[in-house]
């Protein structure tokens, strides 16, 4: 966050991030729009699921979530159990830490690079002109969809959780 705040104010993260995304992913935006969205979203993408991959422990994800399908299983089974449904609903909040702990260290590893992207995409977009995908959606919303449409399928091949 310290970093979006000081894009405008110290011109030495500002610049070194043009510099470097001007003549490779700024080239792609300008050539094609279209074409170099997708591009650039894909590579995002491709970098963020391999991340995830080899930064987090995969085997222990799995685990947890065989142990939150068997949860979620006898919670099914005890619907007209309140008493009982709370119980596992307080197992169920324990997953949450051991999740983040598992997972924390993958964005930790992407989430500067994300955050000087996202600032440099809205830079380069205002210098476009804002342009609009199809019409109507704007960069940050055709980035996303973008993302979680090859996100799920680079997930899948590399099977990653």
């Amino acid at each position: 966050m310290i970093i979006a705040i000081y894009w405008d104010k110290i011109p030495l993260i500002k610049d070194s991030v043009h510099a470097l995304l001007d003549p490779s992913a700024g080239w792609l935006l300008e050539w094609n729009l279209y074409l170099g969205m997708i591009f650039i979203v894909f590579f995002i993408t491709l970098i963020t699921t391999f991340v995830q991959k080899y930064a987090t422990d995969q085997e222990a994800l799995r685990e947890l979530k065989k142990e939150q399908k068997i949860l979620r299983e006898e919670m099914n089974k005890y619907k007209g159990n309140p008493e009982k449904l709370m119980e596992f609903q307080k197992k169920q909040f324990e997953f949450v830490p051991k999740t983040m702990k598992l997972t924390s260290r993958s964005i930790m590893f992407t989430g500067i690079p994300f955050i000087l992207f996202f600032r440099w995409f809205n830079d380069k977009f205002i210098s476009l002109g804002n342009p609009k995908f199809f019409g109507f959606l704007s960069w940050f919303w055709f980035y996303l969809i973008l993302a979680m449409f090859f996100s799920s399928i680079l997930r899948k091949v590399f099977k990653v959780l």
